[in-house]
């Protein structure tokens, strides 16, 4: 369960002070479907940093399965979100030079994980996004499509508890976004990973247990989840909260 505090963040000083976000507060209860969704310079993409332990909260508090973010040490936080925590951007983020295996198996590396368990589990991942074919390929020879399932297969190699996807379908067609959206939600099901997709898009906000709006670095509503509930619930609803 990620619990979200009071959390301000600023940038800049006196006539350049910029607040990203406003006394936000939140819960997002586990395995659940998430949509942060507003527009550019709402405070969304924001919002996820300090989910993450990407960025800081400049005040407030972020607590993840129970472990207060702001109380841990830099290398404690990094440790954390290699072990607990993955990442699908936009951009992809893929070593193109690199083959698919050696892609994948990055988290791995930084998870300390041993040598012998790693090729295990990076077969498992490409074949979960349907690359296992491509574990030699370079990643440079792949199509837009196939690089994000890459992504995708990077993300859940260790078996993340939390997956944040930022504009995950974003350089994406629409036949081919659609088809990794309905891999990320495969995956939340399987792997029982609560899935927290940033997003401008309405119609992918709605095919989430969990809207989260913004504007103006401030929730604006929260519908879908009850906010305190541990079991996702598709009939509870959540008033506006400010």
């Amino acid at each position: 369960m990620i619990e979200v505090k009071d959390v301000t963040k600023t940038y800049g000083k006196g006539d350049n002070l910029f607040t990203a976000l406003y006394k936000v507060n939140l819960t997002i209860p586990d395995e659940a479907t998430v949509a942060v969704i507003g527009k550019s310079g709402s405070g969304k993409s924001t919002l996820m940093h300090i989910m993450s332990g990407l960025d800081h909260a400049t005040s407030g508090e972020v607590v993840v399965n129970g472990k207060s973010l702001p109380d841990m040490k830099p290398r404690d936080i990094d440790h954390f979100r290699a072990t607990e925590m993955s990442f699908i951007f936009q951009a992809f983020f893929i070593e193109a030079n690199q083959t698919c295996y050696q892609n994948v198996m990055l988290p791995l590396e930084i998870a300390r994980v041993g040598r012998r368990d790693r090729r295990k589990h990076v077969l498992e991942a490409l074949k979960a996004v349907g690359l296992e074919d491509k574990i030699d390929s370079l990643a440079a020879n792949l199509s837009g499509g196939q690089k994000q399932r890459l992504a995708i297969a990077r993300a859940i190699v260790n078996k993340p508890k939390l997956i944040f996807a930022d504009e995950p379908t974003g350089n994406l067609d629409s036949a081919t976004g659609d088809v990794i959206i309905r891999l990320l939600f495969d995956l939340n099901k399987k792997l029982g990973c609560t899935l927290i997709i940033v997003t401008h898009d309405p119609e992918l906000a709605e095919k989430c247990q969990m809207e989260i709006r913004m504007k103006d670095g401030e929730i604006k509503e929260v519908t879908g989840l009850s906010q305190f509930d541990k079991k996702p619930k598709k009939s509870a609803k959540k008033g506006a909260k400010k």
